[in-house]
């Protein structure tokens, strides 16, 4: 595991550049869920962002668990790889999407128009990996 204060230049790089990672919440019952998503990183703040539908059922995991729940965000390259946790919030207001918008736009593309996003956003906590 990786120390959050002492992030390489080799991590930072491969959490900008275009990858696509998995996320993973837990459903109701307890049991993963993990799915393919666009996900950004910011090191300085450490806080890792994912835009989606507000009915979609990894928004839905996250906003059911009744506060903030463990995630974990995985891309893979190669034999390089990393993995980001912590905990999850449903984050709605106006400033929130339209800033997790404009990182998704710099990292992959823009993202279309969605009345309903909402942002899954976690500070990451834990950091593993081989990059």
């Amino acid at each position: 595991m990786a120390s959050l204060d002492d992030l390489s230049t080799e991590f930072r790089t491969f959490w900008t550049e275009r990858h696509l990672a998995t996320l993973t919440t837990r459903r109701p019952d307890g049991s993963p869920h993990v799915v393919p998503v666009g996900v950004t990183f910011d090191a300085t703040t450490r806080l890792a962002r994912v835009i989606c539908s507000g009915s979609s059922r990894k928004a839905r995991n996250v906003a059911d668990a009744g506060g903030p729940t463990r995630v974990a965000v995985c891309q893979v390259d190669g034999r390089r790889w990393s993995t980001l946790e912590g905990m999850a919030v449903i984050c709605t207001d106006r400033d929130s999407v339209a800033e997790a918008e404009r990182r998704y736009a710099e990292r992959y593309r823009q993202p279309r128009e969605n009345p309903a996003r909402v942002v899954i956003e976690f500070v990451v906590d834990r950091v593993l990996g081989l990059t």
